[in-house]
């Protein structure tokens, strides 16, 4: 019997944004609700994108003397725009920006809405006063003592994450109108920490850094600290990503007959919650999960004597096909599909999928990854608070593998690729109201958008 053909998939130049930097370009940030970019530059700017025209509607400057390495969207607010911009000048700037619509309601994605007025004035605004159509740069925190790498909001948008080449991780919280206070400050990193990116769910924070590892943070009681340890790459850990919560059990073509495991690794998935994405100076793209952690007695709510630990326990999951040839810069997941691009060095784009193995491929062989070079655990399920050993472990570990989709060699022509995203589809040409494209960012100074045709 022929085997079925799996779907394969090809990159296709949508367009680039219009005019590009003439500086090299860091990173691309979708707006969460608008189909906008912001894309910071070398040329101490971020550039406002339109991706329904694909042309530059303002630019954010003035705030910053260095490069701006980072910027990031606060998510969760309506009729304004919250830009936070990371600087080689070690600060990190807060921007806002009223939103006035051109003809559709503020924050709507769907067909015909056009992206906010960010230019300085012209058509619905002309009776708005000036300073409503300008940036405005509202505060300046600074603290870091070298260049700022990374900024991130958490999901709800009341805590920010900033992370520098001074090993440092800061974490801010919005205490009133441009007031901000620093409520921790994180310095367990031996390196230039290089990216910082929150959970979808949790307050739980991912960092990445020079000195090879990740490191995660979270509350308890008053204090921060680090609830895992993160060690595998041999070399610099570049950029990390979250798995999208809406995503979580989408895999690929089915190919594995055995129904039971398909189940059990679905219980597994849903209990160890969303899993985190990171690739590196190794030129490897790996997938770590946590550990679901057993039930124990239930705690007296009155005591104030706290039992157990919040240390997590996480595992290296699966590492992606080796494309890349040279240091892997930027990866990303998608949240309508649950597949990740990478980028880097050498230019290239790949895009990897998620599949059921199959047949006997589902067994987990000796060299399959795992933390600090340990055997695969016992595989465990929960049920009604007890922890039941499952007989076939091997079958469910390796139940799914990830495979490239698609790859396109020199996307920025001769120059690297420092950064990668999904983002909602939003010009007249669009397929669905759910396509995604796919945003590259380059030292060419230009960014690009693809689409990702699979058959």
């Amino acid at each position: 019997m022929t085997a079925p053909t799996l779907p394969q998939g090809t990159l296709t130049l949508l367009s680039p944004l219009q005019p590009p930097s003439l500086s090299r370009s860091w990173l691309t940030a979708p707006h969460p609700t608008l189909p906008i970019v912001a894309t910071c530059s070398s040329d101490k700017t971020v550039r406002i994108y339109s991706l329904t025209s694909f042309t530059l509607l303002s630019k954010v400057e003035g705030g910053h003397k260095r490069s701006i390495r980072s910027c990031a969207w606060k998510p969760g607010i309506k009729g304004e725009s919250v830009l936070a911009t990371g600087s080689f000048d070690a600060s990190v700037g807060i921007w806002r920006h009223w939103d006035q619509s051109t003809g559709a309601e503020a924050g709507s994605m769907k067909d015909g809405a056009d992206e906010m007025d960010y230019t300085n004035g012209g058509g619905a605004n002309d009776d708005k006063e000036e300073d409503d159509s300008e940036w405005r740069f509202a505060i300046v925190l600074d603290g870091h003592d070298s260049e700022v790498k990374s900024v991130a909001w958490s999901t709800g948008g009341n805590f920010l994450a900033t992370c520098s080449r001074d090993k440092s991780v800061w974490i801010w919280e919005e205490v009133g109108e441009e007031d901000y206070e620093t409520i921790a400050v994180l310095q367990e990193h031996e390196g230039d920490v290089k990216c910082v990116v929150w959970h979808p769910e949790e307050e739980l924070l991912a960092s990445a850094s020079y000195d090879d590892t990740i490191r995660l943070w979270k509350e308890d009681v008053d204090d921060w600290g680090c609830v895992a340890w993160l060690r595998g790459h041999d070399s610099t850990v570049w950029g990390l990503g979250w798995e999208p919560t809406a995503v979580m059990m989408v895999v690929g073509p089915e190919g594995m007959e055995e129904q039971v495991h398909r189940e059990e690794w679905r219980k597994r998935r849903e209990l160890a919650g969303p899993r985190l994405v990171s690739c590196s100076d190794d030129m490897t793209t790996r997938v770590w999960r946590r550990r679901p952690r057993e039930k124990g007695p239930q705690q007296n709510k009155l005591s104030i004597i706290r039992t157990g630990s919040i240390a997590e326990d996480w595992v290296e999951e699966a590492r992606m096909p080796q494309r890349h040839e040279r240091v892997i810069y930027s990866v990303a997941w998608s949240e309508r599909t649950g597949r990740i691009v990478s980028s880097g060095g050498d230019g290239k784009i790949v895009v990897y999928e998620e599949r059921w193995r199959t047949g006997d491929s589902s067994t987990v062989g000796a060299d399959t990854p795992q933390s600090n070079g340990e055997a695969p655990e016992n595989v465990q399920t929960i049920e009604n608070g007890q922890t039941i050993e499952n007989g076939n472990v091997k079958s469910v570990e390796g139940a799914t593998e990830w495979v490239v989709l698609a790859e396109f060699e020199g996307a920025h022509g001769v120059f690297e690729v420092n950064h990668v995203c999904w983002a909602r589809r939003a010009d007249r040409g669009k397929r669905s109201d759910d396509e995604e494209i796919i945003v590259s960012t380059g030292d060419d100074g230009v960014v690009k958008t693809w689409t990702l045709d699979v058959q």
